[in-house]
């Protein structure tokens, strides 16, 4: 049997861009987790510097995994899709 013109294919009609916004919201959604918990864990901390250090660990795992962990993962030759 030969193939419809009509086939789906998922690569040439969902968009890309949806894949990094998916990203961005597991990536978001991780970090202010464990930073609940780090912020949670140190005593003695007034409000104001509690949200100072919330942001920080967030933006810190932001850094992280943006800068440091994605450029080494993603680059990957085994992560390579060519035909």
């Amino acid at each position: 049997m030969g193939a419809h013109p009509n086939v789906h294919i998922p690569k040439e009609s969902w968009p890309n861009w949806t894949w990094y916004a998916i990203e961005f919201g597991i990536v978001i959604a991780i970090s202010m987790l464990v930073s609940r918990e780090i912020t949670n864990s140190i005593e003695g901390l007034t409000p104001e510097i509690q949200n100072y250090v919330f942001m920080g660990i967030v933006g810190g795992i932001f850094f992280i995994w943006y800068i440091i962990i994605r450029n080494f993962v993603f680059k990957k030759k085994i992560l390579d899709n060519k035909y």
